[in-house]
């Protein structure tokens, strides 16, 4: 799992930061999901290298504000022409997406040329299948707004080639039936247990992004035990009247959210341009008001990646200890 930062600016685009957009890269699945997909999205796309349009398969919308949204209809209408795309795409998010985006369809006459499915969210599972499941909590915001979490279902304990050579097991397809789990009886007769040649499961990661919200109670159970949390950090301390008014979070929101669901590590992002205005003017308020409160944080930029590594069986949080 990778994440690569499209637009990590709130409200409107400065010359550091586009609007909100987050591809998350699925690489041993060929797939690409996008969280979000604010206006010059795909204009983003096109200068990370990462980042292929052609394995598109689903788009998760937080909400319906501009910042988050006015890119989508037009990354996707020219998707087909600039990355070779012709695979299906399933949309997600509030019951206004489909009609937002069929609305535009229509009044301008645009076809995508490959299908696209519209699926309305509401509090829990919205997308599973054998490796993936995708879930998503309603928050506070000033509209119908959502957050989601991806998480991979457990992957299998890694197989003790060591041990298995110990035994004098021949070396070729066996071992992939033993790795299965499966018993084997060999060429001298031994009859061997995979599952005593295989480790413990490892836990799937799991990826959380809150879209735009206040402090809510709601966000700490969707990012509980996450291996990354991406929190929207708009506003430092000193705005907080006009955080509250807006509803949006400080980093010190953002940082408590994360110190009490667990998580593995925090990345802020959604920050105002009052902050970014200047080349990075005041980032360092925000990155301080938040590892106050939880150390392992840090303030995305535009075409920041982040690799997300698997945990080991047993391997828990820092938190837990």
């Amino acid at each position: 799992m990778q994440l690569t930062f499209l637009g990590t600016g709130g409200g409107a685009p400065t010359r550091s930061r586009n609007v909100a957009a987050i591809a998350l890269t699925l690489p041993e699945r060929g797939e690409l999901y996008l969280l979000d997909c604010g206006e010059g999205t795909q204009q983003q796309c096109l200068r990370a290298p990462s980042v292929r349009l052609s394995q598109l398969s689903r788009v998760f919308i937080t909400h319906l504000h501009g910042d988050h949204v006015f890119g989508l209809v037009g990354l996707l209408a020219s998707r087909a022409l600039a990355q070779g795309g012709t695979s299906p795409v399933a949309l997600y998010g509030p019951a206004a997406l489909e009609p937002y985006v069929r609305g535009i369809l229509q009044s301008t006459g645009t076809y995508f040329g490959y299908p696209v499915t519209y699926h309305t969210v509401r509090p829990g599972v919205v997308f599973e299948d054998a490796q993936i499941v995708v879930e998503c909590a309603s928050v506070r915001h000033r509209c119908d707004a959502y957050a989601y979490a991806v998480q991979e279902k457990p992957q299998a304990g890694r197989f003790d080639v060591d041990a298995a050579k110990a035994l004098n097991i021949p070396s070729g397809p066996v071992y992939g039936r033993l790795k299965r789990g499966e018993t084997v009886t060999l060429g001298d007769g031994r009859v061997i247990d995979g599952r005593s040649l295989v480790g413990a499961d490892r836990p799937g990661r799991r990826i959380v992004y809150s879209g735009d919200t206040a402090y809510c109670a709601e966000m700490v159970t969707l990012a509980r035990d996450a291996d990354l949390l991406v929190h929207e950090s708009t506003f430092a301390e000193s705005e907080r009247d006009l955080a509250g008014r807006a509803h949006h979070s400080t980093a010190s929101d953002a940082a408590n959210v994360a110190k009490e669901a667990g998580v593995r590590q925090l990345v802020l992002t959604h920050v105002s341009p009052r902050y970014d205005a200047d080349g990075g003017v005041g980032l360092d308020t925000l990155l301080s008001e938040a590892r106050t409160v939880f150390a392992d944080t840090e303030v995305a930029y535009d075409f920041l990646r982040i690799e997300v590594p698997r945990r080991e069986a047993g391997e828990h949080s820092p938190d837990d200890e």
